[in-house]
């Protein structure tokens, strides 16, 4: 019944509609604000969930597509569909928006709906890029994106917001204009701005090497990949919880996402041939910016990297399978390196964004991000203490949470590919436990350090929600991953075997 409506439309429209009818109630209405933004976010999210419960898990076509025409003269449309790929970073978008909206409900008094409104009009931008499948129309929800995400740094930012905000649109948006060249190159080739069309594309090596390039630097700025990553820790520090909540959850995972839609299906042979170089930045990311993590002494800048050092591991899993396809002439332990770091982008949204709102809670309270300013939390904060130990132990691997799943299956991948790449990577499991921990010690445990932390307040009904969801979801995946590892099976299977397949003239 419900696969009969534009669900895609539905799931891009309605959050941004919803947000320009919160900034409508303008600043004298922050109550009905916060209700109708909560209202949005819940609708979208529930209209999201028939793409799952409707999938067919058996294909790797495109499904729910809706397609017309846009701009006529260059064959661009409006054309929206999703496979075992993106599906499930949509879910993942609109469930944590719910929670942002709630996280903010009592914590945000500054202009409160036009808080809320920039994030439902973000996520309708971030469901329009995983929806695409004209690349145009990918481009003008990539690039608008920016927009909101810059405004909620930057007007309930930290006091260096205005650096921050201005780093992290910089940094962002250049990255994306080698991105929209490489786009128009391709519509010369193909007259079609279909992603599609794109993947059947045969093109010369040296041409594929220059759109592989300029995907690249829109893409790994956007993960954010050694060395373009400085702009995310002065992001994360100065941002609100609920705009780290989106960056770490959301944003990040675009960047993953380009690389399977874009890089590897419509460059392969130049993926291949740079395989090297991704799998070299992304080996730095895990050890280097993990020994930085350790340094921390701001609880979001030390999650901040972690977030780089989980991600990756992202990128690891999707360009080692060129040298498994190699050493194994099959394609199981490629198919094995992709889900991996699918599952890792979906469980790292689950526990960056749990990790970032723990940290949130502390800081409205005691109004420090500093690990020194606190010590002996788990004497005045039990409930909290019990949620945030959780979150830390998924964010260092341990089995049974969704940290573990997806750099398990890319670490076991990497075994296929070379000894050293494995090694190298596992390396997370010590270092990720070694910072995370350290900071729970320092955090969590001890005696009470001061007067603020003796004053300190439990858990309210509305921030055990939060807790208490986010820790459902990350046992959840650690304990079963078969329903996420299911629906992308089929689409991972047929990337693999497109990319298996030489795509030169």
């Amino acid at each position: 019944m419900f696969t009969d409506l534009p669900l895609l439309s539905l799931v891009v429209w309605l959050p941004i509609i919803g947000g320009f009818l919160v900034l409508a109630l303008g600043n004298n209405s922050d109550h009905a604000a916060r209700r109708l933004a909560l209202m949005v976010s819940l609708v979208t999210f529930m209209v999201s969930l028939p793409l799952w419960t409707g999938f067919d898990s058996s294909t790797a076509a495109m499904q729910f597509q809706e397609r017309a025409s846009w701009i006529p003269t260059f064959n661009v449309y409006y054309h929206l569909g999703v496979d075992g790929l993106s599906m499930p970073l949509i879910l993942l978008t609109t469930f944590t928006v719910v929670l942002v909206v709630i996280a903010g409900w009592e914590v945000i008094q500054n202009k409160p709906g036009q808080y809320m409104a920039a994030f439902l009009i973000m996520e309708g931008f971030m469901n329009g890029v995983f929806a695409s499948l004209d690349a145009m129309l990918f481009y003008v929800f990539w690039e608008a994106m920016l927009i909101p995400m810059f405004l909620i740094i930057g007007i309930w930012g930290g006091p260096r917001r205005v650096y921050a905000t201005i780093k992290f649109f910089l940094y962002t948006f250049l990255g994306s204009v080698f991105m929209l060249v490489a786009l128009i190159y391709m519509f010369w080739q193909s007259d079609s701005f279909a992603i599609l069309d794109f993947h059947a594309l045969k093109l010369t090596l040296n041409a594929q090497i220059l759109i592989f390039i300029a995907f690249l630097l829109a893409f790994a700025v956007k993960v954010p990949m050694w060395p373009v990553h400085t702009w995310l820790p002065d992001a994360h520090v100065e941002a609100p919880t609920g705009g780290s909540v989106i960056l770490a959850a959301i944003m990040l995972k675009i960047g993953g996402y380009g690389f399977l839609r874009f890089s590897l299906p419509i460059a392969p042979d130049a993926a291949h041939t740079l395989d090297w170089l991704i799998i070299a930045m992304s080996l730095i990311a895990v050890v280097y910016i993990g020994f930085v993590a350790l340094v921390q002494s701001d609880m979001k800048k030390l999650i901040a990297y972690s977030s780089i050092a989980h991600m990756g591991f992202v990128t690891l899993g999707f360009f080692i399978i060129f040298t498994i396809l190699e050493n194994t002439g099959g394609t199981s332990g490629a198919v094995l390196g992709i889900e991996g770091g699918m599952v890792q982008m979906v469980s790292h949204g689950f526990i960056s964004g749990a990790m970032f709102l723990g940290v949130g809670v502390m800081y409205d309270r005691v109004h420090s991000r500093e690990i020194g300013a606190y010590g002996g939390v788990v004497h005045t904060m039990p409930k909290f203490a019990g949620f945030f130990v959780l979150f830390a132990m998924a964010n260092s691997g341990l089995p049974g949470t969704s940290g573990f799943v997806g750099e398990f299956m890319v670490i076991l991948a990497s075994f296929k590919a070379n000894f050293w790449y494995a090694f190298l990577a596992a390396t997370t499991l010590i270092l990720g436990a070694a910072y995370t921990l350290w900071m729970v010690k320092r955090v969590i445990y001890g005696p009470v350090a001061n007067e603020n932390v003796a004053a300190l307040e439990d858990l309210n009904s509305r921030e055990f929600l939060i807790m208490a969801i986010l820790a459902v979801a990350v046992l959840a995946l650690g304990v079963y991953p078969a329903p996420l590892t299911e629906v992308m099976h089929a689409s991972v299977e047929n990337l693999v075997q497109h990319i298996a397949v030489s795509k030169l003239p």
